[in-house]
């Protein structure tokens, strides 16, 4: 079975925003669980949690289903050791916050090195940033997502995930998420079904389908390997339908959340009607 779904607004309540992925008629769906431009949070009230998971129940949403996204302010390979620091507990309490509201996911950007030390060694500073939170945490498997590799940003080849995931102690709470438009923007081709095909194939032989706990489904509106991260919706962009059509039909990508982050909010219920449609 095919969850699919869309990352939705959170504005008016987290609560809210399981209602939103409801009306899109979504299987799935992604939030941020706090204001993902700031460092600050309040912490998770007893009542917004609890709203949280009534909602979930109400509309038959269960944690497998749900994969909450991490602030992209956090750099967890950052060069500096006090900012190091600071994203390392921002990361922290994300985590945590995923686990008062009873999730088992938690999807974020692995960070970058900002031209200041090493691809590698930014690598292994984000190994031990997740190694530091799974030591301090519980139950919330950490999903780390592919990057177009624009600008600096770590993350855009499938050996950087395995270099990540090969140092994580706890390997039981590690997982990856692909980004089509990403995976696209990175060089890796899906326009044709041999180049659907070798593409994941290279991923299980590289990193591993049983690391897979989500998809980010998002056309491009750049070309093969620009490294640049702009999304397109389904078939208006570089890629195009058919990979979409493939994926919906390939049983690898069965029971994890399958998230739209296309460009056009207003056209995800339709978005997702296609997608069901084409199982």
């Amino acid at each position: 079975m095919k969850y699919i779904g869309a990352h939705v607004s959170i504005a008016g309540g987290l609560d809210i925003s399981v209602l939103r992925a409801h009306q899109l008629g979504a299987t799935a769906f992604s939030f941020f669980t706090k204001n993902q431009r700031k460092w600050e949070s309040i912490p998770l009230s007893k009542k917004v949690i609890s709203d949280f998971k009534e909602a979930c129940n109400k509309f038959n949403y269960q944690a497998h289903q749900i994969l909450p996204h991490g602030s992209y302010l956090i750099n967890l390979g950052h060069p500096d050791n006090d900012l190091l620091k600071k994203s390392r507990y921002a990361f922290l309490d994300e985590i945590i916050r995923c686990h008062d509201l009873g999730l088992i996911l938690f999807n974020f950007h692995p960070g970058s090195f900002l031209y200041k030390i090493t691809e590698e060694s930014c690598l292994k500073r984000i190994a031990d940033s997740i190694n530091w939170s799974l030591n301090k945490t519980k139950d919330v498997t950490l999903v780390i997502e592919n990057t177009a590799g624009q600008g600096s940003n770590i993350g855009y080849c499938f050996e950087h995930l395995a270099a990540i995931i090969n140092d994580i102690e706890d390997k039981t709470r590690i997982g990856v998420c692909l980004d089509t438009c990403h995976l696209f923007s990175a060089g890796y081709d899906l326009r044709t079904k041999n180049t659907y095909d070798s593409t994941f194939k290279n991923f299980d032989k590289i990193v591993g389908l049983n690391y897979l706990r989500g998809i980010h489904i998002n056309d491009s509106k750049n070309c093969l390997n620009s490294h640049i991260d702009r999304h397109h919706s389904l078939g208006q962009g570089e890629i195009g339908y058919e990979a979409f059509a493939w994926m919906m039909k390939d049983h690898r990508f069965d029971n994890i959340p399958i998230i739209l982050e296309t460009i056009n909010s207003n056209i995800w219920s339709e978005e997702i009607s296609w997608l069901k449609s084409q199982q």
